[in-house]
């Protein structure tokens, strides 16, 4: 775009790639600087960012080029937010400048304790202390990890604490229990619970039926997790079921996922699974009428 010879272009980004810094995305801003040489235009200085913290600087030094990558030198800081949950907490989080990722943590965190499609009511309230990084200027720029998290849900108190034993960092309650459990109560985020486990009236087939597990509705491609870790013993079309997976978790339990537009890529029968992977996504195949995950 600004006349610089391809000979040039193709010897600096040869440079670049040798030295693993081509990690530009659509949208980065590039400042350059180039000389008019004989009609076209030589490069001078190059600057564009690879990610947040780190940007490549591209200085001529006669006919070669000098690169370099600049790291932002960052300032860690701890914050407290909290708010009282209005509609749902994603909104009530983001409503309190809580960046999305920590609030996906914060989910994560509690799946195994709430229910956030069952047990959240309006007016219960939540508290996060985690680590910011940011710049001089004071903007955030990276966040950390969450320090200690609260719910009052259920009309109790959940808190919940970062700690770091046999050189493992997890998360542990007032008692010094670990949160993760067998399964996770819920495997899919942001879906509404459609239809619980119980007689129900059939939406295809008309007749009351035994619904032997749970639905959630949710937009067709939701990422849906395995609930908790385990070999997978189906990934096929079955029953009325469409796209199914099941998991053998141990001697006690399986799970089984049903009407899945597709499944994740690697999940087939004989795999092993670890708690939290994605094994497929929200679809309406099968005896179905809409986008929904059947869980049991």
């Amino acid at each position: 775009k600004y006349n610089i010879d391809n000979t040039e272009i193709n010897n600096l980004i040869s440079k670049i790639i040798k030295k693993k810094l081509t990690n530009i995305s659509p949208g980065a801003l590039i400042k350059i600087i180039t000389k008019e040489v004989k009609g076209t235009n030589k490069i001078i200085s190059l600057l564009y960012p690879i990610d947040i913290i780190n940007s490549v600087e591209i200085k001529r030094n006669k006919d070669e080029f000098d690169i370099s990558k600049i790291v932002l030198k960052l300032r860690k800081k701890e914050i407290v937010l909290s708010n009282t949950i209005k509609n749902n907490l994603y909104s009530s989080a983001i409503e309190v400048g809580i960046e999305p990722n920590i609030i996906v943590e914060f989910a994560n965190m509690f799946g195994f304790e709430v229910d956030f499609q069952r047990d959240i009511r309006t007016g219960d309230t939540f508290e996060v202390y985690y680590e910011q990084y940011v710049d001089d200027d004071n903007v955030v720029k990276n966040t950390g990890k969450i320090i200690y998290a609260s719910m009052f849900v259920n009309n109790k108190e959940i808190s919940l604490y970062n700690f770091k034993y046999n050189n493992q960092q997890g998360y542990y309650d007032v008692d010094g229990k670990s949160v993760i459990k067998t399964l996770m109560k819920t495997p899919i985020n942001g879906a509404r619970l459609s239809s619980s486990f119980g007689i129900r009236k059939h939406p295809i087939l008309g007749y009351n039926k035994l619904h032997q597990g749970t639905d959630f509705a949710a937009p067709r491609g939701t990422p849906i997790m395995a609930s908790g870790s385990g070999v997978v013993i189906r990934a096929e079309k079955y029953k009325g079921y469409g796209n199914y997976v099941s998991i053998k978790h141990n001697s006690i339990y399986v799970t089984a996922y049903g009407h899945m537009s597709k499944f994740a890529k690697g999940i087939r029968k004989g795999v092993r699974v670890n708690q939290g992977k994605t094994i497929g996504y929200v679809g309406s195949t099968g005896m179905s009428t809409g986008p929904h995950l059947h869980y049991e």
